[in-house]
Protein backbone atom coordinates (compact mmCIF):
# COMPACT_ATOMS: atom_id res chain seq x y z
CA UNK A 1 0.00 0.00 0.00
CA UNK A 2 0.92 3.32 -0.97
CA UNK A 3 2.21 5.78 2.02
CA UNK A 4 1.32 9.22 0.52
CA UNK A 5 3.75 10.91 2.71
CA UNK A 6 6.75 8.92 2.30
CA UNK A 7 6.09 9.18 -1.49
CA UNK A 8 6.30 13.00 -0.87
CA UNK A 9 9.31 13.40 0.79
CA UNK A 10 11.09 10.47 -1.50
CA UNK A 11 10.16 12.91 -4.49
CA UNK A 12 11.04 16.14 -3.04
CA UNK A 13 14.04 14.93 -1.26
CA UNK A 14 16.99 13.28 -2.79
CA UNK A 15 18.37 12.75 -5.83
CA UNK A 16 14.88 11.42 -6.59
CA UNK A 17 13.21 15.31 -7.11
CA UNK A 18 15.82 16.25 -9.59
CA UNK A 19 14.90 12.90 -11.61
CA UNK A 20 11.46 13.58 -10.97
CA UNK A 21 11.03 16.92 -12.06
CA UNK A 22 13.77 17.17 -14.65
CA UNK A 23 12.39 13.63 -16.33
CA UNK A 24 8.51 13.80 -16.56
CA UNK A 25 8.59 17.65 -18.21
CA UNK A 26 8.46 16.71 -22.04
CA UNK A 27 10.63 17.68 -24.70
CA UNK A 28 13.83 16.49 -23.06
CA UNK A 29 14.31 13.48 -25.33
CA UNK A 30 17.91 12.86 -25.55
CA UNK A 31 18.81 14.14 -22.28
CA UNK A 32 15.97 13.13 -20.19
CA UNK A 33 16.19 13.12 -16.45
CA UNK A 34 19.70 14.72 -16.42
CA UNK A 35 19.17 18.67 -17.66
CA UNK A 36 17.24 20.14 -15.34
CA UNK A 37 17.66 20.43 -11.62
CA UNK A 38 14.16 20.58 -10.19
CA UNK A 39 13.58 22.09 -6.82
CA UNK A 40 14.98 19.91 -3.93
CA UNK A 41 13.21 20.79 0.04
CA UNK A 42 16.02 22.31 2.15
CA UNK A 43 16.81 19.72 5.53
CA UNK A 44 14.93 22.31 7.63
CA UNK A 45 11.50 21.31 5.48
CA UNK A 46 12.05 18.26 5.25
CA UNK A 47 12.17 16.95 8.97
CA UNK A 48 8.67 17.81 8.78
CA UNK A 49 7.71 14.93 6.18
CA UNK A 50 6.62 15.16 2.55
CA UNK A 51 3.11 16.59 2.91
CA UNK A 52 3.99 18.91 6.05
CA UNK A 53 6.67 20.43 4.44
CA UNK A 54 4.62 21.19 1.56
CA UNK A 55 1.98 22.89 4.10
CA UNK A 56 4.18 24.83 6.12
CA UNK A 57 5.31 26.38 3.32
CA UNK A 58 2.03 27.32 1.99
CA UNK A 59 1.16 28.44 5.45
CA UNK A 60 3.78 30.68 5.95
CA UNK A 61 3.41 32.52 2.64
CA UNK A 62 -0.57 32.68 3.47
CA UNK A 63 0.18 34.09 6.74
CA UNK A 64 2.64 36.20 5.22
CA UNK A 65 0.18 37.40 2.40
CA UNK A 66 -2.36 38.41 5.15
CA UNK A 67 -0.25 40.55 7.20
CA UNK A 68 0.71 42.65 3.95
CA UNK A 69 -2.92 42.90 2.96
CA UNK A 70 -2.68 46.82 4.29
CA UNK A 71 0.14 47.46 2.21
CA UNK A 72 0.36 48.64 -1.01
CA UNK A 73 -0.68 46.54 -4.10
CA UNK A 74 2.12 44.09 -5.09
CA UNK A 75 4.48 45.38 -1.66
CA UNK A 76 4.79 42.83 1.46
CA UNK A 77 6.32 43.63 3.98
CA UNK A 78 10.27 42.43 4.61
CA UNK A 79 10.95 39.83 7.37
CA UNK A 80 13.93 37.78 8.37
CA UNK A 81 13.87 34.62 7.45
CA UNK A 82 13.41 31.89 9.87
CA UNK A 83 13.15 28.33 10.58
CA UNK A 84 9.47 27.15 8.97
CA UNK A 85 6.41 26.80 11.36
CA UNK A 86 4.82 23.67 11.69
CA UNK A 87 1.09 23.30 10.48
CA UNK A 88 -1.01 22.73 13.57
CA UNK A 89 -2.85 19.29 12.74
CA UNK A 90 -6.38 19.10 11.90
CA UNK A 91 -6.45 22.99 10.10
CA UNK A 92 -7.21 23.14 6.61
CA UNK A 93 -3.90 22.97 6.00
CA UNK A 94 -3.04 19.43 7.11
CA UNK A 95 -5.87 17.07 7.84
CA UNK A 96 -5.01 15.51 11.66
CA UNK A 97 -2.79 12.32 11.73
CA UNK A 98 -5.84 10.41 12.86
CA UNK A 99 -7.61 11.37 9.61
CA UNK A 100 -6.13 8.82 7.42
CA UNK A 101 -8.66 9.17 4.71
CA UNK A 102 -7.72 13.16 4.31
CA UNK A 103 -3.90 12.65 4.67
CA UNK A 104 -4.61 9.87 1.87
CA UNK A 105 -6.81 12.31 -0.81
CA UNK A 106 -4.34 15.62 -0.13
CA UNK A 107 -1.06 13.73 -0.85
CA UNK A 108 -3.02 12.32 -3.79
CA UNK A 109 -3.29 15.64 -4.77
CA UNK A 110 -0.48 16.97 -4.38
CA UNK A 111 1.48 13.95 -6.41
CA UNK A 112 -0.78 14.53 -9.22
CA UNK A 113 -0.39 18.58 -9.17
CA UNK A 114 3.26 17.61 -9.73
CA UNK A 115 2.57 15.17 -12.22
CA UNK A 116 0.63 17.89 -14.29
CA UNK A 117 3.16 20.55 -13.68
CA UNK A 118 6.42 18.41 -14.98
CA UNK A 119 4.28 17.66 -17.89
CA UNK A 120 3.53 21.16 -18.48
CA UNK A 121 5.94 21.94 -21.10
CA UNK A 122 5.39 19.60 -23.70
CA UNK A 123 3.90 15.93 -24.60
CA UNK A 124 5.48 12.60 -24.02
CA UNK A 125 6.58 10.18 -26.36
CA UNK A 126 6.63 6.65 -26.20
CA UNK A 127 10.23 6.90 -25.73
CA UNK A 128 10.03 9.73 -23.33
CA UNK A 129 7.99 7.33 -21.38
CA UNK A 130 9.65 3.86 -21.28
CA UNK A 131 12.55 6.40 -19.84
CA UNK A 132 10.62 8.07 -17.43
CA UNK A 133 9.48 4.33 -16.05
CA UNK A 134 12.96 3.16 -16.11
CA UNK A 135 13.93 6.07 -13.98
CA UNK A 136 11.08 5.22 -11.87
CA UNK A 137 11.89 1.72 -11.30
CA UNK A 138 15.65 3.00 -10.66
CA UNK A 139 14.55 5.66 -7.42
CA UNK A 140 14.44 3.03 -4.81
CA UNK A 141 10.90 3.46 -3.70
CA UNK A 142 9.09 1.02 -1.98
CA UNK A 143 6.84 -1.46 -4.07
CA UNK A 144 3.27 0.50 -3.36
CA UNK A 145 4.56 3.76 -3.52
CA UNK A 146 6.35 2.91 -7.17
CA UNK A 147 3.12 0.85 -8.10
CA UNK A 148 1.29 4.33 -7.31
CA UNK A 149 3.45 6.44 -9.52
CA UNK A 150 3.83 4.29 -12.40
CA UNK A 151 -0.28 4.27 -11.94
CA UNK A 152 -0.94 8.17 -12.09
CA UNK A 153 2.05 8.54 -14.90
CA UNK A 154 -0.12 5.92 -16.93
CA UNK A 155 -3.39 8.30 -16.55
CA UNK A 156 -3.68 11.47 -18.12
CA UNK A 157 -3.72 14.94 -16.86
CA UNK A 158 -6.96 15.83 -15.39
CA UNK A 159 -7.10 19.57 -14.82
CA UNK A 160 -10.49 19.61 -13.49
CA UNK A 161 -9.94 17.30 -11.06
CA UNK A 162 -6.86 19.14 -9.82
CA UNK A 163 -8.67 22.19 -9.58
CA UNK A 164 -11.49 20.75 -8.14
CA UNK A 165 -9.38 19.20 -5.23
CA UNK A 166 -8.77 22.91 -4.11
CA UNK A 167 -11.87 22.93 -1.84
CA UNK A 168 -10.46 25.73 0.23
CA UNK A 169 -7.64 28.90 -0.28
CA UNK A 170 -5.08 26.54 1.72
CA UNK A 171 -5.27 23.66 -0.05
CA UNK A 172 -5.27 25.54 -3.40
CA UNK A 173 -1.94 26.75 -2.31
CA UNK A 174 -0.53 23.83 -1.19
CA UNK A 175 -1.28 22.34 -4.82
CA UNK A 176 0.66 25.76 -6.57
CA UNK A 177 3.67 24.97 -3.63
CA UNK A 178 3.44 21.20 -5.03
CA UNK A 179 3.58 22.67 -8.77
CA UNK A 180 6.67 24.88 -8.30
CA UNK A 181 8.49 21.95 -6.46
CA UNK A 182 7.91 19.62 -9.72
CA UNK A 183 9.57 22.00 -12.32
CA UNK A 184 12.30 24.90 -12.24
CA UNK A 185 10.00 27.13 -13.83
CA UNK A 186 12.25 28.51 -16.43
CA UNK A 187 9.99 27.98 -20.07
CA UNK A 188 7.57 30.02 -20.70
CA UNK A 189 4.97 27.50 -20.90
CA UNK A 190 6.01 26.81 -16.95
CA UNK A 191 5.06 29.97 -16.50
CA UNK A 192 2.06 29.87 -18.46
CA UNK A 193 1.05 26.97 -16.89
CA UNK A 194 1.70 28.14 -12.75
CA UNK A 195 -0.50 31.62 -14.05
CA UNK A 196 -3.28 29.45 -15.40
CA UNK A 197 -3.20 27.45 -12.20
CA UNK A 198 -3.26 30.07 -9.99
CA UNK A 199 -6.25 31.92 -12.14
CA UNK A 200 -8.30 28.82 -12.35
CA UNK A 201 -7.52 28.50 -8.18
CA UNK A 202 -8.32 31.94 -7.52
CA UNK A 203 -5.46 32.73 -6.15
CA UNK A 204 -4.67 36.60 -5.99
CA UNK A 205 -1.47 37.46 -8.02
CA UNK A 206 -0.16 38.64 -4.37
CA UNK A 207 -0.61 35.16 -3.09
CA UNK A 208 1.10 33.79 -5.46
CA UNK A 209 3.83 36.02 -5.72
CA UNK A 210 4.38 35.22 -1.75
CA UNK A 211 4.32 31.14 -2.59
CA UNK A 212 6.90 31.24 -5.37
CA UNK A 213 9.19 33.58 -2.57
CA UNK A 214 8.85 30.75 0.18
CA UNK A 215 9.39 28.35 -2.25
CA UNK A 216 12.65 30.12 -3.39
CA UNK A 217 13.50 30.93 0.51
CA UNK A 218 13.42 27.39 1.46
CA UNK A 219 14.56 25.35 -1.03
CA UNK A 220 17.80 24.02 -0.75
CA UNK A 221 18.15 25.57 3.06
Amino acid sequence: MADMNKLLGQLLGSSAAGGFAGGLAGGLAGNLLATKSGRKMGKSALKMGGMAAIGALAYAAYNRYNTGKGEKPGVLPQTAEAELVPVPEGSAFLPSKTDSAGQEALGLTLIRAMIAAARSDGRLDARESQAIYQRIESLGLDPGNQALLVAEMGQPVDMDAIVASATCPEVAAEIYIASMLAIDVDTAAEKSYLAMLAARMNIPPELAAELQRQVMAQAES
